[in-house]
């Protein structure tokens, strides 16, 4: 495929280096002339075939283009979709911004709006985050064994072209997850946004003691590990999903204060045991056990059936009937 990848940070230039690296050719493109600088030295020293071009604009990157994939902030996706648009592009386009139903009503608003032809879109979102950023962190191997949502709008989104970016996906060796933008915001409020409201909370605390600076090791290094993720990131990932993050973090704070009520407690040890023993019970059993793969219909209820219950596509057919999923075993 002629692919062309707008925004060179750590996912949109993972994508460039690891789609380049199957043999697909790569339009990159990023706002910041320093970046598309590093960027082309890079593709220079790529081997012969897995190399890529760096574009001027984001019109000359979308012009030969079969698919387009928008890997810039949230606050910046506006602005890509527009530029898209007046580019004339009619193509396929997804993206990989960590909130999903945003992103769907900005397509709504700039592209299926305007006049013409649209370009066609299936939201997307590699869970393949880093704390680090921007090309220099991209790794052409950071998609591999990682769950990438494809979002499937019953009525919406057109099933070929999900399973045409499905397998694109899968020849990254990523395991593709079909849900609803909804419920993919849902779900990631809980599993990484409100976790690094938390990782940061705690860092921010522990600064106020050079002694527990000292101290510090293994709990508080992967306990926060994601608050060295830039500010202005978290912002844009936290308060673009603030609908969901919200009641998220409602509960975590009062899960929160009941630890806090525990240590009150006549027997602090045995209330804190109580209270942390479902946690721990969770986190043991994570991540889920895969089960058996099985063929299914290449059908938009029997994918969003198999997301809905935590599973995932590895393959699919070739002649985009059937997919290859698995499901994850029961705990227990």
């Amino acid at each position: 495929m002629n692919v062309a990848v707008i925004g060179l940070g750590l996912i949109g230039g993972s994508v460039l280096r690891a789609l380049a690296a199957t043999g697909h050719h790569l339009l990159g493109y990023d706002a910041d002339p320093a970046t598309r600088a590093t960027a082309r030295t890079a593709a220079a020293q790529a081997p012969p075939g897995q190399r890529w071009h760096v574009a001027q604009t984001v019109g000359d990157a979308v012009a030969r283009a079969d698919l387009v994939v928008v890997a810039v902030p949230l606050p910046a996706v506006a602005g890509v979709l527009a530029e898209v648009r007046d580019a004339g592009y009619t193509g396929l386009l997804t993206d990989v911004t960590s909130v999903k139903e945003p992103v769907r009503a900005l397509v709504e608003r700039e592209l299926r709006a305007a006049p013409g032809r649209p370009a066609r879109f299936v939201g997307g979102h590699p869970m393949a985050g880093r704390e680090t950023s921007g090309f220099g962190a991209a790794d052409a191997n950071l998609f591999t064994g990682c769950a990438w949502v494809l979002c499937l709008e019953e009525g919406v989104t057109s099933v070929s072209d999900w399973l045409e970016l499905a397998a694109l996906v899968t020849g990254l060796h990523a395991r593709v997850v079909p849900t609803t933008a909804t419920e993919h915001d849902r779900a990631v409020a809980a599993v990484s946004h409100v976790p690094h409201l938390l990782a940061t909370a705690v860092a921010a605390v522990a600064a106020d003691n050079p002694l527990a600076g000292t101290l510090a090791a293994g709990s508080f290094r992967d306990g926060t590990r994601v608050a060295a993720t830039r500010p202005e990131l978290i912002a844009a990932m936290c308060g673009g999903n603030a609908a969901a993050v919200g009641p998220a973090l409602d509960a975590l704070l009062a899960a929160l204060g009941q630890a806090r009520a525990a240590l009150d407690a006549p027997e602090p040890i045995e209330a804190l045991r109580a209270w942390l023993a479902p946690g721990s019970a969770a986190r043991r059993a994570w991540p889920p056990r895969a089960g058996t793969p099985v063929t299914l219909p290449a059908r938009a209820d029997e994918l969003l059936a198999l997301g809905r219950v935590g599973g995932w596509v590895t393959r699919v057919a070739a002649d985009r009937r059937t997919v290859t999923a698995v499901r994850p075993v029961p705990p227990g």
